[in-house]
């Protein structure tokens, strides 16, 4: 019988949330997850300084204590506590805001880091400034002399080094007396400056082809914000008399001023910032219009313009791609900013208006912070809320009661900033995050209880069994209630998170209806904590796109803001008549120009096209027209139609070969320089392309596996990375002790196949050869992994379990390098990527066999210039063409938009961390991916079903395995007679010679620094 004693932490947090929503000040409800102590034991602190204390983590559970006690435990020992957690800890022992401000010169820092490139000098007209030329972490520490107790706002006068490959802004741990007082110091960020380039250009279509972002950095004062855009205020640091330490750790090259430390700035509410406004005169002059999509500044080069069709939009389409509307999806992540510059003729008071579409997340409002001239008028506009809406509104800068806020401006220019916040919702994603850990604890329960085994044959008594597992759902069914109620009430509507909360609820009262049915249900416990955690993402998202914005005085009306009745007809009409316009036709293809299809987004495809424009074509006198595929079935059709392209990209590396078997595209190898270009690429590369002796496809974008892990949780708990599976296993019980886990993909196979030098296929092609030891051996040791090992069979979401440290290692690819970087923060210096567990051969090597996936381009056998497609395919995925557009695509759309290309070269001038980048080399070299034969399709297919009957139904992994064999070779036979490799007796007419990859490449070790 297990006894959990957990009643006190869900008291507690019920008490949390039943106290709703706090000040802007403190937005987070006290005493939640990973603060360092309760409200009650707060007062006990003996400390003199009102900071909150680490914890020590626990390695494994203690003798005697329940399994979900301990959890709690050990995770609030994983992070430091939140920012608002030890914020009210320190107002509730009595800090008060500091009264004198202290300066540190940049110049003048008391440490650095060995070998790092930090000194004083002159950097873009200042002087005696510290110039931090990073290229790998480094840090630099300041000595704070403090006069008196007090909490500080900090400021930074910096410049952020500009030059090539420098996009991302400046992050920073920043750490005091050698800890972090707070989660969110560890990723402190300082923004780079934008504006896109001007003017546009058009493409021959008519179609505005999108600019550039530039870089317009300058020397700034910015104060300390939360990078995740929790808190609408700067951060607070709460200092003690004396003498303290400030670090700040980084890699991004920057130019530091100084740093201020003030006392923190209290907002007033509006009706006492109205009162004043000095006396003026009604101001004369009309209104002003600025156009949205000509910003002054952005904070992020991903914040895009949108071209938008609706009648009332200016500048209007007309049916054409234009540029009229900025934001949308491309301004809705944290801490994203556009400032707009104006200027006003008289001095008075004026109201603020914008023409908006916030449709984006059904029924759910977004919220933005609004500066005029760099600061917050009032309380009111901290979190300034836009309301859904299924259409383009006009919407007035407005009070609760819907009367326009006055701002009193002086004549002359003056600027509009608006910062994407979350903070209104901060405390619905804290409660979330909290509940999610009391679920799991039920599901961790349950599992013990029943040994993960569904037994409908056995009773149970959870009155005996799991005493406390009702309150426990009580409790998390109320707290989902009261959860809808705060969601409902920051979003000013009932939405579909909020109806999810009530469903959710409703489905545990209904588990409870039944209280020893509930062990038959962990799954059910799970699907809930599952749907409730995705809430998370879609509260932080805050989508808002823009066309118009208005600065009218109080006494004048705005414009219309939405068109009218007769103007919105007319605009169906019209739309509906430029839908027949032919500028998009795969079928309008020119005789004079090589047509490109390519199967990605419009942004790729207009890149392309520009990038062709002004080199391929200026350099090779070959015209190329290239048009966006919206879906590769659209080549089949064409086919059938006799409408082919010369070249298709962005092909899966499944379909080159599907269509070299029904002799459509060329075979590459024949073009006589095809051996220089094979070369560029690793031998493990080119198999999926590879068909009846000859190659079909080159590859384009490759993706890659490595092992992603936790810095600070695995030093934390004294373990090693992994060098191979055995290294995984004598890992694991620490891990799960601790109730954490290892994550491994359980669709992903071929890495443990290759690695037991096991084939998917015998070198004739003719037969698979998962009969084979290697075979039997790999089968083995993948389903071990879940069935003996307990890794876990469904993951949602790698991502968000490494964000909470409850996997804090495991094996993913590219898509989640890029989610770490461009979304996560909050663990800035605290995770890194290594290769591969790896396999130990009897001759002592480590063999890292992975395969990732690919996208490839292929030349059309039906075409009349196989040269010029030929010489296209060799200068697009040429080094040089590679990096710049990688290069352009990360400058107009953000680090989210990194270039995978599987150009070594090319890859190796992108900009990715020098670290990390040496980890994906050395994992390149052992690429191996999968060939595609005629019937191949069923090999993926089968062996996922060998695994479900092997771990979830528990037949023996031999007999399983053995079953798929059976299935693929009886598909590969009837698809060879069908493509004539065997007669219809199943001799063999012809063999497919697959070509042997059985060494890592050494084609990276160059690359490799």
């Amino acid at each position: 019988m297990l006894s959990v004693n957990t009643h006190k932490p869900w008291k507690r947090l019920l008490s949390l949330l039943m106290a709703g929503l706090l000040g802007t000040a403190c937005l987070v409800p006290p005493g939640g997850l990973n603060s360092a102590s309760a409200a009650d034991d707060t007062k006990k602190d003996a400390a003199s300084a009102p900071a909150a204390q680490p914890q020590k983590a626990a390695s494994a559970p203690a003798p005697g204590s329940s399994p979900s006690s301990n959890r709690k435990l050990i995770q609030a020992a994983d992070t430091e506590p939140y920012y608002a957690d030890v914020l009210k800890g320190w107002l509730d022992k009595g800090a008060k805001p500091a009264e004198a401000p202290i300066t540190i010169a940049g110049a003048n820092p008391a440490a650095v880091s060995s070998g790092a490139d930090i000194r004083p000098g002159s950097y873009e007209g200042k002087d005696n400034v510290l110039v931090w030329n990073g290229s790998s972490n480094g840090y630099v520490e300041y000595k704070v002399d403090v006069p008196a107790d007090g909490l500080y706002e900090m400021q930074v006068s910096y410049r952020p080094v500009t030059g090539k490959g420098l996009r991302r802004p400046i992050v920073w741990n920043m750490m005091l007396d050698g800890k972090r007082p707070f989660r969110e110091s560890s990723s402190i960020t300082l923004y780079r400056q934008w504006r896109d380039a001007r003017p546009i250009k058009k493409d021959q279509d008519g179609d505005d082809i999108r600019p550039k972002s530039e870089e317009i950095t300058s020397w700034t004062v910015q104060p300390l914000f939360d990078s995740g855009g929790a808190y609408a205020e700067p951060l607070q640091w709460f200092l003690t008399k004396g003498t303290h330490t400030l670090r700040l750790e980084g890699y991004e090259p920057v130019a530091i001023e100084s740093i201020r430390l003030q006392a923190p700035q209290k907002l007033k509410p509006y009706s006492e910032v109205a009162g004043t406004y000095p006396a003026s005169k009604p101001v004369q002059a009309g209104s002003l219009t600025i156009q949205a999509e000509e910003p002054a500044i952005k904070s992020d080069s991903a914040i895009q313009m949108v071209s938008d069709s609706d009648q009332r939009t200016v500048p209007q389409a007309n049916g054409y791609i234009t540029f009229n509307t900025i934001g949308g999806k491309k301004w809705w992540n944290q801490n994203q900013a556009l400032t707009w510059n104006f200027e006003v003729p008289e001095s008075g008071k004026y109201k603020l208006g914008m023409r908006a579409l916030q449709n984006f997340i059904s029924q759910k409002a977004s919220y933005r912070t609004i500066r005029i001239d760099g600061k917050v008028p009032f309380q009111e506009l901290l979190t300034y809320r836009f309301g859904y809406d299924t259409a383009w509104a006009g919407i007035e800068v407005a009070d609760p009661s819907g009367k326009p806020y006055e701002f009193y401006l002086e004549k002359g220019k003056h600027s509009l900033t608006m910062t994407v916040t979350h903070a209104p919702y901060k405390p619905m994603i804290l409660g979330i995050e909290q509940l999610t850990d009391l679920l799991e604890t039920v599901v961790q329960d349950l599992k013990s209880l029943t040994g993960g085994v569904d037994d409908k044959n056995r009773t149970w008594k959870i009155q005996q069994d799991l005493p406390d597992l009702p309150k426990r759902l009580n409790d998390a069914a109320a707290v989902l209630m009261k959860l809808a109620e705060q969601t409902e009430k920051a979003n000013g509507r009932t939405d579909n998170i909020s109806q999810g909360f009530i469903s959710s609820a409703q489905d545990i009262q209904k588990l409870l209806s039944k209280v020893d049915d509930i062990p038959y249900h962990g799954d059910q416990i799970a699907s809930i904590q599952t749907k409730v955690s995705g809430f998370i993402e879609q509260l932080i998202q805050q989508p808002l796109q823009l066309d118009e914005i208005y600065v009218a005085p109080v006494e004048k009306k705005f414009p219309d803001m939405t068109a009218s009745f007769p103007a919105k007809v007319k605009g169906m009409i019209m739309n509906f008549f430029y839908t027949f316009r032919t500028k998009d036709s795969l079928g309008k293809m020119k005789d004079t120009e090589l047509n490109v299809w390519v199967h990605r987004g419009r942004d790729y495809v207009t890149q392309l096209q520009e990038l062709a424009d002004a080199q391929f074509t200026p350099e090779t006198g070959i015209k190329v027209k290239v048009n966006l595929l919206p879906n590769t079935q659209l080549l089949v059709l064409s086919n059938a139609a006799g409408i082919q392209p010369d070249v298709a990209l962005g092909l899966s590396q499944d379909l080159p070969v599907d269509y070299a078997i029904r002799n459509s595209v060329l075979d590459l190898s024949k073009f006589p320089d095809f051996k220089d270009i094979y070369n560029r690429y690793s031998p493990g590369s080119w198999l999926p392309f590879y068909y009846n002796k000859g190659y079909y496809a080159i590859p384009e974008t490759q993706s890659f596996q490595v092992l992603f892990y936790r810095k600070d949780i695995l030093s934390r708990m004294g373990l090693s990375l992994p060098d191979t599976w055995q290294d995984v296993y004598d890992m694991l019980p620490t891990l799960q002790q601790n109730y954490m886990n290892f994550y491994v993909n359980p669709k992903e196979y071929m890495m443990f196949f290759y690695q037991n030098q096991a084939d998917f296929f015998n070198k004739e092609g003719s037969k698979t050869m998962l009969d084979s030891p290697e075979s039997f051996k790999a089968f083995r040791q993948w389903t071990d992994m879940f069935n003996i090992y307990a890794l876990e069979r469904e993951v949602p979401s790698f991502y968000q379990h490494f964000r909470k440290g409850e996997m804090p290692i495991g094996i993913s690819d590219y898509n989640m390098y890029i989610q770490l970087s461009a979304a996560a923060p909050e663990l800035n210096g605290r995770w890194g990527i290594a290769p591969i567990p790896g396999t130990k051969q009897p001759d002592g090597t480590v063999a890292r066999w992975a395969g990732g996936g690919q996208s490839s381009g292929v030349i059309f056998k039906a075409s009349k210039k196989q040269q010029e497609a030929w010489q296209f395919l060799k200068w697009w995925n040429s080094a040089d063409v590679q990096e710049r557009y990688g290069s352009d695509l990360e400058a107009f759309n953000g680090i989210s938009f990194r270039w995978n290309t599987s150009n070594l070269e090319a890859f190796t001038k992108l900009p990715w961390k020098r670290e990390d980048a040496n980890v994906i080399l050395q994992q390149w070299a052992w690429y191996k991916d999968m060939p595609n034969l005629p019937g191949g399709y069923f090999v993926p297919r089968e062996i996922s079903n060998a695994w479900n009957r092997t771990v979830v139904d528990g037949m023996n992994y031999r007999n399983s395995l053995e079953l798929a064999q059976m299935e693929i070779n009886r598909e590969l036979r009837r698809k060879q007679q069908e493509f004539g490799f065997v007669d219809a007796d199943g001799n063999s007419i012809k063999t497919m010679d697959l070509p042997v990859v059985n060494k890592p490449w050494e084609g990276v070790k160059p690359y490799v620094k």
